[in-house]
């Protein structure tokens, strides 16, 4: 089978990596990369745990394959901080209890991020409508939420 060669920018760093065309973006990441941030929860695109930006639209990775990111940015939960300094949505998520076992909590602070760098200023429904492709079963999503919102407003008074 042959493989092809794909170079891309992941996290702001230049990479690059053999792939199937039958590879999904989500196992080149984990798989080629060890970037395993992004989890694979259905591999249909309905739970939003392998979420990932590219060319900053929000996408799930387990439906993008590894090939058509070919030239592409891409975002991951790795590159979120900037090295011991977390974002302030992480930083949010820890201080209001957003999170539990932590398998979905990577999507949800990419498709957050995205939000918020599309719209700094969100209500509670555009954030909850936002989110909606993000499940979680453990925490419920008020705290989510109110980590979001709150950040948002730190974000802009900081602005």
């Amino acid at each position: 089978m042959t493989k092809h060669h794909v170079t891309t920018t992941v996290n702001g760093d230049t990479v690059e990596y053999l792939c199937d065309a039958r590879e999904t973006l989500l196992d080149c990441l984990r798989d080629k990369l060890n970037l395993t941030g992004a989890k694979e929860g259905c591999g249909t695109g309905d739970c939003g745990a392998c979420s990932v930006t590219l060319d900053r639209r929000l996408v799930c990775s387990c439906l993008v394959l590894g090939v058509e990111a070919e030239g592409k940015q891409i975002e991951t939960i790795e590159g979120m901080a900037r090295g011991e300094t977390l974002h302030p949505l992480q930083r949010k998520f820890i201080e209001h209890a957003a999170l539990q076992c932590g398998v979905c909590t990577p999507g949800v602070l990419v498709a957050a991020k995205a939000l918020l760098e599309k719209n700094p200023d969100p209500t509670e429904e555009e954030a909850r409508y936002w989110l909606a492709g993000n499940l979680c079963r453990c925490t419920g999503y008020d705290k989510i939420i109110r980590a979001v919102l709150d950040t948002a407003a730190e974000l802009r008074e900081a602005s």
